[in-house]
């Protein structure tokens, strides 16, 4: 199939104070969360002087695709600046016809996948009948390199403990609503834990078949009453604690890069939480720019552009796909 752009659609982030309530407001439109709410989550964007760093990690990333890549390369978030409607103007401007758009989010699930689809929708409804088509790359949860480089900051983790033989891997991924998840897939069937569960398996396969894991989640927001994945990787780490478990390695397997989530959630309290508890703690880093992710995403272009060569790079046995069906992770009812 043709193409003449690729198009990186990730989520954005503030790179300021004065940008950080504005950019939350973005991101929770239309779910009515509170003020306070949205403060104390401000609070965790100010410790780092207001400046989110998934923008200039995605600005990384694309200067290293300009290397292995043919295509000219656009950049639109969903939430904030620089917004996905203008890349697509921009295209439209540059004469783009078609486009390949990589999110940055492996899985599938109303908020990692569907809501990035219908922004894109949204993006071109807004430029008008000439924008260009945009087609998004398939979930890569199982690639042979994103598990190998998950894999490799694995190992390197273990490497810093006391006694890696003694060591748990303890994965961790964004927790959604358990309705969302059970959405998640064609005709919903829990698509998203699947395949996480999936991704765990490899990296664990791969970096350390010796030692047992678990996968559990991070990030969860919204009313308690509200069922999320769990257990909560805080939680976690006390029970392990209270098993006896002396050391971790925590691998954020559900995130590309080190972005706020990662860096609060696990580099600052899962680490204090780890502390209390007397647990040795070390926290695997994200495929960011290794070189075995930035070769994963032109494997991902090629199998798209040669569609007939019918190369498909996976490991897994859940089923990934071009062309997401219209009943694949529908919203579910709001609680």
């Amino acid at each position: 199939m043709a193409y003449d752009a690729f198009l990186l659609v990730s989520f954005g982030g503030p790179e300021g104070q004065d940008d950080v309530l504005p950019f939350l407001e973005n991101v929770t439109r239309g779910r009515g969360i509170p003020r306070e709410r949205l403060e104390a989550v401000a609070g965790h964007y100010r410790h780092f002087g207001g400046v989110s760093p998934i923008n200039a990690q995605n600005r990384a990333l694309i200067e290293e695709l300009r290397q292995v890549l043919d295509l000219p390369i656009y950049w639109g978030n969903r939430n904030w600046h620089p917004m996905l409607e203008g890349a697509v103007r921009q295209m439209r401007d540059d004469g783009v016809e078609h486009a390949l758009a990589f999110v940055t989010s492996p899985f599938g699930s109303n908020s990692s996948c569907r809501q990035y689809q219908d922004d894109i929708a949204r993006a071109r409804d807004a430029v008008g009948p000439d924008a260009p088509r945009i087609d998004k790359i398939r979930h890569f949860h199982d690639h042979p390199l994103y598990v190998e480089s998950h894999a490799a900051a694995v190992r390197a983790a273990l490497e810093s403990l006391p006694s890696r033989l003694s060591a748990r891997l303890v994965f961790t991924a964004h927790s959604i609503p358990t309705a969302m998840n059970d959405a998640s897939g064609p005709g919903g069937v829990g698509r998203y834990r699947a395949q996480l569960l999936e991704t765990a398996g490899l990296v664990a396969a791969a970096a350390a078949p010796e030692l047992e894991w678990d996968l559990v989640w991070q990030s969860r927001s919204g009313p308690p009453q509200v069922p999320w994945l769990e257990p909560d990787v805080n939680d976690h780490l006390a029970s392990l604690s209270a098993a006896g478990l002396k050391e971790v390695v925590v691998s954020p397997i559900g995130f590309i890069s080190d972005h706020l989530e990662v860096i609060w959630d696990l580099d600052n309290e899962a680490r204090d939480t780890a502390a209390k508890l007397g647990l040795a703690f070390a926290r695997a880093a994200t495929p960011g720019t290794d070189p075995r992710f930035v070769t994963m995403i032109r494997q991902l272009v090629d199998e798209r552009v040669l569609a007939h060569s019918n190369v498909r790079h996976a490991l897994g046995t859940v089923p990934t796909w071009d062309f997401c069906p219209a009943d694949c992770c529908v919203s579910p009812k709001r609680v």
